[in-house]
């Protein structure tokens, strides 16, 4: 007979294979079904969930997880997953099936709506669901702020960052507020003072950007057969442990974008595929949050791919691929061409001066439409608002505007912020990462990732869940998460 520790792991290693289900039909939905498949492929996603959280609830849990709480025979690790187990349970059984099912389909419909409104810039086309979606979401946070002992935004946020809290947050970003605005002008003064930027200008066919990204795939280590890079509207990172999806999105005039995408979510896949094997399926062996995993792609892409040794080694790699030479693909170019900043209106294509603006924006707006205060036909107009009061930029239509984004449109309330604190963190990482093994940008310059992959995967991506998110962080840096070293690495790599 199985002790109510072993019960457990059997029960959540179903409910991770059925996450996994899960995953790969969200995938589909984004990068493969035809328009038509949407009514049926959202009830297959509402039964589907449904049916996790039911598993989830099942009256015998709360007996199961005291058991295995009191179980004095459990190792470190062991312990880890149940407190991950709880944390689960916690949000699962504090949410009412119906409402689990009814958002799920709600958040479905919207976001399928969304891809069209998107691309038609039409925001009231997509209204009325964002607003069922909106009132849902409420429901739930509100449900699990009774349950968690916390204001109702701070239950979506832990969702996403467990046991974050806006106030800390809020402390952070002001912080980063009062700092960026007058940094960000020296930046522009100092650059409009620099050579003119010779643009990259040509036809770059999509087969080609896809053959570039999947070379540096390689180059960064990730394994073609536990993945694949695809095609959406939105670039994102799913799929499974064993199964890694990319998709990113193209542009045959401009191919810096979707690689930086591809980039990015590479970043995001090596964090997957390096989650420790011994526990995968067990809450303990998935990621930290999505500050742990938004670090891990923006230090790819941005500490990393722009940095002047990575582009040293990727220059010629551009060059031999799409078969192009002349003075702007000098490689000072390129590196003022990967630097430069400017306010502008793409969260998903800013620099990273610019980046944190965005996501505050997007941190104050969510915060407003969660606590009642701000109603979504009044979001176009609280969006250009925003942009205008922290970049002095005004969109020239929604879809440069509150239509760009996903996360509100398939129901991800209480994510943005973990962008910029995943910016932060990278920057720390890096810096560390950089200390204990001086010779990381040298070998970057060679196209050799091998020291950086490996620093990472012992500090972070190894610790899966057994650590909490400070406590990941003091681990592999020795500090607390601070917005030093990110300030640092704007004023080196912009200023100095």
């Amino acid at each position: 007979m199985k002790n109510p520790y072993e019960e457990l792991e059997d029960r959540f290693k179903r409910m991770d294979a059925l996450n996994g289900a899960l995953s790969m039909l969200y995938w589909d939905m984004s990068a493969m079904m035809p328009p038509g498949g949407v009514e049926s492929r959202s009830e297959q996603l509402a039964v589907l969930k449904t049916l996790h959280h039911s598993m989830m609830t099942d009256p015998v849990m709360p007996d199961l997880l005291e058991g295995a709480e009191s179980d004095q025979n459990l190792d470190d690790w062991e312990q880890a997953n149940v407190k991950e187990m709880r944390r689960r349970w916690v949000h699962a059984a504090a949410v009412d099936p119906d409402l689990v099912e009814a958002l799920s389909k709600a958040s479905s419909k919207c976001e399928t709506i969304w891809r069209q409104a998107r691309q038609d810039a039409d925001f009231k086309s997509v209204l009325p669901s964002l607003e069922e979606v909106l009132n849902l979401t409420r429901k739930e946070a509100h449900s699990k702020s009774e349950k968690l002992g916390v204001s109702a935004y701070d239950a979506l946020l832990d969702q996403y960052e467990p046991d974050g809290r806006a106030a800390e947050i809020n402390m952070v970003f002001s912080d980063l507020k009062s700092f960026l605005p007058n940094f960000l002008d020296d930046v522009l003064t100092k650059q409009a003072a620099g050579p003119d930027n010779l643009p990259l200008v040509g036809q770059f066919p999509p087969s080609k950007q896809k053959e570039l990204g999947q070379k540096f795939m390689t180059v960064l280590g990730f394994d073609f057969e536990h993945g694949r890079l695809d095609e959406s509207l939105h670039p994102f990172c799913g799929g499974t442990y064993d199964d890694v999806r990319l998709t990113t999105r193209y542009d045959e005039t401009d191919f810096s974008s979707a690689l930086m995408g591809v980039l990015h979510e590479t970043g995001h896949a090596m964090y997957d595929q390096g989650l420790p094997k011994r526990w995968r399926g067990q809450p303990v062996g998935a990621d930290r949050g999505m500050s742990i995993h938004e670090s891990q792609s923006l230090l790819i892409e941005m500490q990393v791919c722009r940095s002047a040794e990575f582009l040293q080694f990727a220059v010629p790699l551009m060059k031999d691929t799409f078969g192009i030479n002349g003075p702007e693909w000098e490689i000072e170019n390129i590196i003022r061409l990967y630097t430069k900043v400017e306010k502008d209106f793409i969260r998903v294509e800013a620099d990273e001066v610019t980046y944190p603006a965005h996501v505050i924006l997007r941190f104050e707006l969510e915060q407003a439409a969660i606590e009642g205060d701000l109603q979504m036909s009044d979001l176009p107009d609280a969006w250009n608002e925003g942009m205008e009061k922290l970049l002095g930029v005004t969109p020239p239509s929604d879809r440069e505007g509150c239509l760009q984004d996903i996360h509100w449109y398939d129901g991800a309330w209480g994510y943005f912020p973990t962008y910029t604190l995943g910016a932060m963190t990278a920057a720390q990482l890096f810096a560390k990462a950089k200390a204990d093994k001086p010779e990381i940008l040298e070998s970057i310059a060679k196209g050799d990732f091998e020291p950086l992959m490996s620093w990472l995967i012992m500090n972070v991506h190894s610790k899966g869940c057994s650590l909490s998110t400070k406590d990941l962080i003091t681990s592999a840096t020795g500090e607390p998460l601070n917005a030093k070293y990110f300030k640092s690495h704007l004023q080196n790599r912009y200023l100095i």
